[in-house]
């Protein structure tokens, strides 16, 4: 405990902000470097992040407890959704059918190919990379939810 003690609440706000905006800028290095499209989910798990990293910003610059807490949702919201991800690419339950709908081979041929035109690029249900067995929505599980803490720790600093 006597670690976290060693910035102060102001850097610790500045610290976190950044947190989202690294979070968002991998995201970024993994689709427009790395080549991986994203899927719907890994797309929701981004815009918590912009919130998180704007209430950051608002706090530094006009100050307020409220926006510590907006970062902790933020942060929080992106992690809870990573959760949902990696059941969804662990097969744990269903994920949205718009993102890993199967498709029919039942009807026509002009029905076959309508699905798959309508196709995702990207799945939410494949795992695209993985890192010692943990996907990039296991990564954003255990750090956005780790912010979230960290988050509702500056918010509890009085300095």
């Amino acid at each position: 405990m006597k670690y976290l003690n060693l910035l102060s609440k102001k850097q610790w706000v500045a610290l976190l902000t950044a947190f989202s905006v690294f979070m968002v800028l991998g995201a970024w290095g993994f689709e427009y470097i790395g080549g991986m499209a994203p899927c719907k989910l890994c797309y929701y798990q981004r815009y918590p992040h912009w919130v998180a990293g704007g209430a950051g910003v608002l706090a530094l610059a006009v100050g307020g407890q409220i926006w510590l807490y907006i970062g902790a949702l933020g942060a929080a919201t992106s992690g809870f959704v990573a959760a949902y991800h990696t059941g969804v690419e662990r097969k744990w339950w269903a994920g949205p059918e718009s993102c890993t709908s199967a498709m029919s081979l039942e009807g026509s041929t002009d029905d076959l190919f309508n699905q798959i035109m309508a196709a995702p690029i990207a799945r939410c249900d494949e795992i695209p990379w993985e890192l010692f067995g943990l996907s990039m929505a296991n990564y954003n599980m255990l750090m956005s939810l780790g912010a979230a803490v960290f988050w509702l720790y500056a918010a509890s600093r009085t300095n």
